[in-house]
């Protein structure tokens, strides 16, 4: 990664201060000074040192939050009134939410500082499987559910195959492997449906399980180990 990202990603500054600082020529990498904030760094092997104290990454911190309804699935956002992080202590400000969530949906959500697992669970190559509950305003239908599991056409393109399991009244549980914008919601609309609640339960080898609605926890190793 570059040195200003380095930097900003050990905690030291923000990314503009950082570049500020390799500038000054306060940095050395190895037995080398440098002063080119795009220099650079592979965090596994360089060792960085500023002022000669030795600069060390973040460690991985990896966080699973129920995220209530009303909040933005984002790290800012000025015409937001809560966005996720605003559900977890300051000191965890340098993750990154893994994806996203409607506004108005719920569930699970994580967040972490780890950008190899954010890419693998969001890069489509990687076929992650998520689970949804969904309520809608009336029961589906036997042969809208057929359509809907085989592809159905939104704007230019169909959606994947999906697998949906009806449950009492107007519930039912959906599983996706992809994740374009308000899917869901317009997969439903197309067929007529209006979708009245949507909480995400699963993702890969991950469990909402019984955690709260605007409570976090982190993994577990064991989580760790299957999602990696």
């Amino acid at each position: 990664m570059r040195l200003q990202v380095y930097l900003s990603k050990a905690g030291i500054s923000s990314r503009r201060q950082a570049a500020v600082i390799i500038k000054s020529g306060k940095i050395r990498i190895n037995d080398r000074s440098v002063s080119e904030p795009s220099f650079k760094v592979d965090p596994e092997k360089d060792k960085v040192y500023l002022n000669n104290e030795r600069i060390f990454p973040r460690e991985k911190v990896y966080i699973m939050l129920h995220k209530p309804g009303g909040v933005t699935t984002t790290k800012k956002d000025p015409y937001a009134t809560m966005t996720v992080m605003d559900c977890l202590p300051q000191k965890f400000s340098h993750l990154n939410p893994v994806g996203r969530l409607d506004k108005d949906t719920t569930g699970l959500t994580l967040l972490t500082n780890d950008g190899k697992l954010i890419n693998k669970l969001t890069h489509p190559r990687f076929n992650i499987e998520k689970i949804y509950v969904v309520k809608l305003d009336r029961r589906l239908k036997q042969e809208d559910r057929v359509r809907l599991e085989k592809g159905i056409r939104i704007e230019e393109r169909c959606t994947a195959p999906c697998r949906i399991i009806l449950g009492e009244k107007s519930n039912l549980e959906i599983t996706l492997h992809e994740g374009r914008k308000r899917q869901i919601k317009r997969m439903f609309a197309k067929l007529g449906y209006k979708v009245k609640a949507l909480k995400r339960i699963k993702e890969g080898a991950l469990d909402l399980g019984t955690l709260p609605t605007g409570r976090w926890r982190f993994l577990t190793e064991e989580e760790l180990a299957k999602i990696r």
